[in-house]
């Protein structure tokens, strides 16, 4: 089945992409909320490219099935933003290298390739529910969130994450690619893997400035 092959090829790039500097210094508590709110942003930027290739997407028989309303984030990140910057928030953000260079990917598969579009929606939205979680959980605890203020994006009303996880490996499974296509998808999953982890690797570098005294 292509979702257990998926997994088993990018499992160790997955755990590469949880580990790093900078989710340790967010998750010990390190970093002040401009430190947090600095992650919030550049996933702005990414959900923001890829969310624009979704709309395109739903035309498609084979990437509307993954492409899932109920998954959009960006009004999420932006009320996060709001909340977590202030109403100005836009004038206070910038992405980072390796956030440009991913949503600039991201603009160049994910409008034509189904499957390319697929590849980055797996990554990401499926780590959302899964270990996306626990980083909320543990965000608005550490930083004082109330009310899940400043976590909106890992609020995801009306899903079950356990069940939709299993129902969207099922769609993996059903899709008509051939054995090339699966290839060619998971070098692209392998690939986003790569730019999270270098957007971490980008935050990183400021922790110095976000830093707790």
């Amino acid at each position: 089945m292509f979702s257990a092959e998926l997994r088993a090829a990018t499992a160790a790039a997955h755990r590469t992409a949880e580990r790093g500097a900078y989710l340790d210094a967010l998750l010990g508590g390190r970093l002040d909320r401009a430190g947090y709110a600095a992650l919030v942003a550049q996933h702005w930027y990414v959900y923001r490219a890829l969310e624009a290739a979704a709309d395109d997407m739903r035309a498609d028989p084979v990437a509307a099935l993954f492409a899932d309303e109920r998954l959009t984030r960006l009004p999420a990140l932006e009320a996060d933003l709001a909340y977590l910057l202030g109403p100005d928030w836009r004038d206070a953000v910038r992405p980072g290298p390796a956030t440009a260079a991913y949503a600039e990917r991201l603009t160049a598969v994910c409008h034509d390739w189904p499957g390319g579009f697929v590849a980055h929606h797996y990554t990401r939205y499926l780590g959302d529910l899964s270990g996306g979680q626990y980083i909320a959980a543990a965000v608005a605890e550490i930083y004082g969130l109330p009310g899940r203020h400043g976590v909106a994006f890992y609020d995801f009303a009306g899903i079950d994450p356990g069940t939709f996880r299993d129902g969207y490996r099922d769609l993996l499974d059903a899709a008509p690619w051939d054995a090339a296509e699966r290839a060619r998808i998971v070098d692209e999953v392998l690939l986003a893997y790569r730019f999270n982890t270098d957007v971490f690797a980008d935050l990183a570098a400021d922790l110095d400035r976000w830093a707790v005294a």
